[in-house]
């Protein structure tokens, strides 16, 4: 199990910050609630209030000093930032804290992918994931090496690590795409089947642990993964 410090930040007096009527602890909260369901172990937890965000790590040295004497004390193995991050903050904040930093979105696709259950799903996730991290390829991200090797991906003559892994994105990337267009032929047969069949389909739409699996069950008896 990995261990997490989750920080959710606040903006005071911005105008482009986002309506959202709950207060600072509900969305701590809620954060804290949507890291737990991917199984971290929360070891601390705060809100930070930035009145003037720095364009380069989003919060201030001193609150970077504070985070990183914890984890220094604590054995802690990422941080995430209830925030949208640029890729030139998350990985400046990583630099600098010595951990994994993830965000928000970063977070939402994970919990994602621990869930997909389907060809489909699956595949629709990691589309996500990898158009998310195109622009970031942050240091973490071990497995491109693993696909270099044993796929036998070589770059040209001065051609950067950057770019290697910039093609290989765009490669997956092409092939998912590809994928998905079979995948969404295959369900407009079967959907024209079931509709010629008169079959009855129902249809469950909510937020990210908002309960859906939950409420399957309930009404259909079924073991199906939450």
């Amino acid at each position: 199990m990995y261990s997490a410090y989750i920080i959710h930040i606040e903006l005071k007096n911005f105008k482009f910050q986002q309506r959202d009527t709950r207060d600072s602890d509900d969305k701590l909260s809620e954060i804290i609630k949507l890291s737990t369901s991917i199984n971290l172990k929360i070891n601390k937890s705060e809100i930070i209030i930035l009145s003037n965000p720095q364009p380069g790590t989003l919060i201030n040295k001193g609150n970077i000093d504070k985070v990183k004497n914890y984890i220094l004390n604590n054995k802690t193995d990422l941080v995430v930032i209830n925030f949208k991050l640029s890729p030139i903050q998350q990985r400046n904040l990583e630099k600098l804290i010595q951990v994994k930093v993830i965000d928000r979105t970063n977070l939402i696709l994970e919990i994602f992918g621990k869930r997909a259950a389907s060809h489909a799903g699956r595949l629709q996730v990691e589309l996500a994931h990898l158009i998310y991290q195109k622009s970031r390829l942050i240091r973490s991200w071990t497995h491109l090496e693993r696909q270099r090797g044993g796929l036998g991906f070589i770059g040209g003559p001065g051609e950067s690590q950057l770019e290697i892994d910039k093609r290989l994105i765009n490669q997956r990337i092409k092939k998912i795409k590809k994928d998905l267009i079979n995948v969404t032929n295959t369900r407009t047969l079967q959907k024209n089947f079931r509709k010629k069949n008169n079959a009855f389909s129902l249809v469950f739409v909510g937020y990210t642990n908002a309960g859906k699996s939950t409420l399957f069950k309930r009404l259909s008896d079924s073991k199906v993964e939450s």
